[in-house]
């Protein structure tokens, strides 16, 4: 994917700065060729030594070194690169970007590039959830740059946790071939349903559950990230559709099946949305009114299409079939049913109980099911979740 791609990363001053080395790596071994830019805060944790053993490149360390700038490297280093990789891209170094300062050669190269930038956040998560680092984080995606992370966990230096880990060097590698329009899922069409349904009572009232669509967005913006064409099938969510994808806005299940038979074929479908098993058999036309009599009006109900199961076992089967089990007890059990039943190829399971805070909030808590068994991952930000998934995906597809 990467061959004969050229990379320059700019390796900020953070503990994370250790992970360049690993990520380094990762780039060479698809056959990119990486240059790198140490700031003088990266050589407090690691050496340009180590780094340039790995490049098997001159190091760039300094804005005012006389023979890298006798031919204004800063500019020529911007400029020779197909893409620039920040990693880590700490909050200074986003702060000085998105004030357009350079004073050090990492800054001067940003300032001068005319190729794409990638950055990995990594800071403490009250660094990054600050006002300031978050008016420079928007601000620097209005300026086209694009971003991969953070995610979260427990901090290295301190033992906290939350949000601010930098992403792992394989998700910033399919970030990079992503950026690069040759990411793993170039020329694959994915189908991703998200968010919940509504079936109606009346005109003005409906039944429905608490999904926020969250989980659902962030999984098909992380296959857009890796070059999927993304059909993004979606219910009334709390949260905007991501950009890139072919958004088709439904209300009902019976709308949300329709959808998606109508997007087929594709090579993988991923049914993230919390669709309705029933529906209002008898909904009125009518706003239904209290009579005086104190009896509730009868409703009847009627089962929903499976849309998991007709399009894993339909004639336009794609080769990889996604599925979701929001469970509150049992919760391995009955996904491995799940899976056997509906003919899924993975399930998602996870623990909506209320006392777990998943279901419409920011984090999640899975475990894969699949023909090999269950598979637990840690709980962790919906967005890496998605991530996570996506590059699964990426690898089945081969």
């Amino acid at each position: 994917m990467l061959a004969d791609k050229r990379i320059l990363l700019i390796i900020g001053g953070g503990i994370a700065a250790y992970k360049a080395l690993d990520l380094i790596r990762r780039l060479r071994e698809r056959g990119a060729q990486v240059r790198a830019v140490m700031t003088g805060a990266a050589q407090q944790f690691i050496t340009p030594l180590s780094v340039g053993a790995l490049t098997a490149d001159h190091v760039f360390t300094d804005l005012f070194d006389r023979q890298d700038e006798q031919d204004v490297g800063h500019i020529r280093l911007s400029r020779e690169a197909d893409l620039i990789v920040v990693a880590p891209a700490t909050a200074d170094l986003m702060a000085k970007l998105a004030q357009g300062l350079a004073g050090d050669l990492a800054t001067a190269v940003l300032l001068a590039a005319d190729k794409p930038v990638l950055m990995a956040p990594a800071m403490n998560p009250a660094m990054w959830a600050h006002p300031a680092t978050r008016r420079n984080h928007a601000q620097l995606q209005a300026d086209g740059i694009r971003f991969v992370g953070p995610n979260r966990g427990e901090m290295a230096e301190s033992g906290e946790a939350g949000e601010g880990r930098m992403a792992e060097p394989l998700e910033i590698v399919a970030a990079v071939e992503g950026a690069l329009g040759g990411g793993p899922l170039s020329g694959r069409h994915v189908i991703v349903t998200s968010g919940p349904t509504h079936e109606p009572i009346d005109p003005v009232r409906f039944i429905a559950n608490r999904s926020s669509g969250a989980q659902g967005t962030a999984i098909a913006a992380a296959l857009r990230a890796l070059g999927a064409r993304v059909t993004f099938v979606t219910g009334p969510a709390s949260v905007p559709p991501p950009s890139g994808v072919t958004v088709v806005a439904v209300e009902t299940a019976q709308e949300m099946a329709a959808a998606v038979e109508a997007a087929l074929p594709a090579d993988a479908a991923v049914m993230a949305a919390a669709v309705a098993d029933w529906r209002v058999a008898n909904a009125s036309a009518q706003k239904l009114k209290k009579d005086g009599s104190g009896r509730a009006p009868a409703l009847e109900f009627a089962e929903n299409p499976d849309i998991l199961a007709l399009v894993a076992k339909g004639p336009k089967r794609p080769r990889l079939v996604v599925g979701f089990a929001a469970e509150t007890t049992d919760v391995v059990a009955h996904a491995t049913a799940k899976r056997a039943r509906k003919g899924c190829d993975w399930i998602l399971a996870n623990d909506v109980s209320p006392a777990t805070g998943i279901m419409g909030g920011a984090e999640n808590a899975v475990t894969l099911i699949s023909e090999a068994g269950a598979e637990v991952w840690p709980r962790m930000g919906k967005a890496e979740v998605a991530r996570r998934l996506a590059a699964r995906i990426a690898e089945a597809l081969r």
